[in-house]
């Protein structure tokens, strides 16, 4: 592919800024006056939005007192009717003419979604083990105690990683989950 590049006569800094060449016909200077208009008045409804939220919309058009924007998603317009009067007062603050704000759905808008922050873990260590083994002597048997101690026993080393004994908490658990009632062991009889 061939690219020719064309020079124009005259002073060269003149319209070499990218948006230099809009101001020169009325056209072109009115849709960069509202291209600079949306952008501010994006960045207004941008500050009262919570931060997972400042990506997924942009401006479609304003006309008088209505705002009319394009969300991503519908849950992002369903979140965003609910806090639609916080933006449209902070919007007022700012000294912006709002009244209403309409919401148009587009699934195929190409905005990207703001990454899950990263998950923050760190291995338990001797004292934490300690601190729910204590916790784990002082808990009455039931579900939370079962919980501990499942936890106790994946944090153990792999070496010394033995079956724990079931306790009855554990029995009467294990057997609500299967719909049964735990029985007792029959008692034996030995003939003589």
């Amino acid at each position: 592919m061939v690219t020719t590049v064309r020079r124009t006569t005259g002073n060269p800094t003149k319209g070499s800024h990218l948006l230099g060449w809009l101001g020169h016909d009325a056209q072109t200077a009115s849709v960069l006056a509202t291209a600079q208009r949306y952008l501010k008045l994006r960045a207004v409804v941008c500050e009262a939005l919570p931060p997972t939220m400042r990506d997924s919309f942009e401006v479609l058009k304003i006309e008088q007192d209505t705002l009319t924007l394009m969300a991503s998603n519908a849950a992002f317009a369903a979140k965003f009717r609910q806090i639609a009067p916080r933006v449209i007062a902070h919007a007022q603050a700012a000294g912006w003419n709002l009244a209403e704000i309409k919401l148009r759905v587009h699934g195929g808008l190409r905005i990207p979604v703001a990454p899950k922050p990263a998950k923050e873990a760190r291995a338990l260590d001797k004292q934490d083990l300690q601190t729910f083994e204590d916790l784990n002597r002082q808990l009455r048997p039931g579900p939370l105690a079962d919980a501990v101690a499942r936890l106790l026993a994946h944090h153990q080393p792999t070496l010394a990683k033995e079956p724990a004994p079931a306790t009855h908490a554990t029995q009467t658990t294990l057997a609500s989950t299967h719909g049964e009632t735990p029985e007792a062991p029959a008692p034996q009889t030995h003939k003589t």
